[in-house]
């Protein structure tokens, strides 16, 4: 499983510790979230996108996801 959870909690100015209170865990398993060691339950990803404020695909997918950069080029030839 793959997941932009270090993006999104980024974006948003938020630590793993913040973002492990939130969602009452230990700050490790953000961690272990981030790094793709381990796989959250169902419970834990709606928490943590919720908090985030963005829907579950956005954070989590079964496929790798696209970089940044290369949605920023696509978009630029697209002219978007």
């Amino acid at each position: 499983m793959h997941n932009r959870i270090a993006m999104f909690r980024a974006e948003r100015g938020l630590t793993r510790r913040a973002l492990a209170e939130a969602v009452e865990v230990n700050p490790q398993t953000i961690g272990y979230l981030e790094r793709g060691d381990y796989k959250p339950s169902l419970e834990l990803a709606l928490k943590i996108c919720r908090v985030l404020g963005v829907e579950v695909d956005m954070v989590f997918s079964l496929e790798p996801f696209e970089s940044v950069a290369e949605q920023m080029r696509r978009a630029m030839r697209n002219g978007s």
